[in-house]
């Protein structure tokens, strides 16, 4: 037959049925789609999300490989640090601690069980193993500059814009974690918002504002080896934000009935919303204008990221035309020659020559 193959081997021929394969490959989709407990890769369905996958995998980096001894030295100096900069650190920590495992557990536990394609599962595996090293990472920090982690769990617990930021992000998780028909027009639309909600507005700008001032703190040689951790943390996080933004917008195309202009609205409030917690955080974190850190500058810089993560899932700036006041965090995030802070040798966290810098057009 036409839609048959023949594979003879030995005495034993066996048919191979090309329509079956091809229907399978059709019904591969974000949601409700061929249900597989193989997790038969191929044939790619979308290319996207395994091209991702390398990339993050030959970005692979580990915390204990990065020097600290320059750090150590000026947390126990009681005259290189103003007390200002010793908050940030401490607030860096103490938020990143736990908002790490709080991405790793909601991509894991609603994003990936939900999504059916393997190609999108295995891309989503990798996602939370670098939460994993992340939250690691700062596990690492906390150990060597001798930060009591009871303090790291107060902050967590005690700070009302840590809570309140956290909060926002687990009030759509939860919803999510129960048995929810994904047919259904208003529970797509809240898998839609999950998936917006964690990768544009928690690790596409709420991030970014404690990303900018630790990354201004290793500018001017201060916190060399937390600063690197936070440059390698952050390209991974580029590509986190680019997995959520490619997923959403697979889910989108494939069920173009959620995409309402009620429903485009919605996500923009949601994005109005996450800048003011984070704009509030950040006063939290620069109580006084110091250290050559602006609260206005990066608050400034928030609506940038903000608007570019709207455009981004192609929804309208909340302010066009706001400009990049930190021009020079692209140049910071460019880290294909890395010089190792002691040895002055090349330091590669690859194992191929493609890295995946991050670009000024992705910061």
């Amino acid at each position: 037959m036409a839609n048959e193959k023949a594979f003879t081997v030995g005495a034993r021929t066996f048919m191979l049925d090309r329509e079956k394969a091809e229907q399978a490959f059709a019904d591969k989709k974000v949601i409700n789609g061929r249900e597989s407990v193989f997790f038969n890769l191929l044939p790619l369905k979308y290319p996207w999300a395994y091209d991702l996958y390398r990339t993050m995998k030959t970005n692979h980096w580990e915390p204990e490989d990065i020097p600290m001894q320059k750090d150590i030295e000026q947390w126990q100096s009681s005259d290189e640090l103003s007390d200002v900069e010793r908050w940030i650190i401490r607030m860096g920590i103490g938020y990143f601690s736990a908002a790490e495992g709080i991405v790793g557990d909601n991509v894991l536990h609603v994003i990936r069980e939900r999504v059916t394609a393997p190609e999108l599962k295995l891309v989503l595996g990798r996602h939370a193993h670098e939460e994993n090293i992340h939250a690691d990472s700062l596990l690492y920090m906390i150990s060597s500059l001798g930060i009591n982690p009871h303090e790291c769990e107060a902050m967590f617990e005690d700070v009302p814009t840590i809570t309140r930021k956290n909060e926002f992000v687990m009030k759509v998780s939860r919803q999510l974690r129960r048995d929810l028909d994904l047919t259904q027009l208003e529970n797509k639309q809240l898998f839609a918002k999950n998936m917006f909600l964690f990768g544009q507005c928690m690790e596409g700008t709420q991030f970014y504002g404690l990303f900018g001032m630790i990354l201004a703190l290793y500018r001017q040689n201060k916190f060399p080896g937390i600063g690197q951790m936070f440059r390698y943390t952050l390209r991974d996080e580029s590509n986190h934000i680019e997995l959520l933004r490619s997923l959403l917008m697979a889910l989108k195309e494939e069920n173009p009935e959620i995409w309402t202009p009620e429903f485009k609205e919605e996500l923009r409030a949601i994005m109005g919303e996450a800048k003011e917690l984070e704009k509030s955080f950040i006063a939290d974190c620069l109580p006084v204008n110091a250290v050559g850190l602006s609260v206005d500058e990066f608050s400034q810089y928030i609506d940038y990221i903000a608007d570019r993560r709207l455009e981004g899932c192609e929804l309208a700036p909340l302010m066009p035309g706001v400009s990049n006041p930190f021009p020079w965090l692209a140049e910071m995030m460019d880290i294909q020659k890395e010089q190792n802070f002691f040895e002055g040798r090349v330091t590669e966290y690859q194992k191929s020559s493609a890295l995946a810098a991050v670009s000024d057009d992705e910061l």
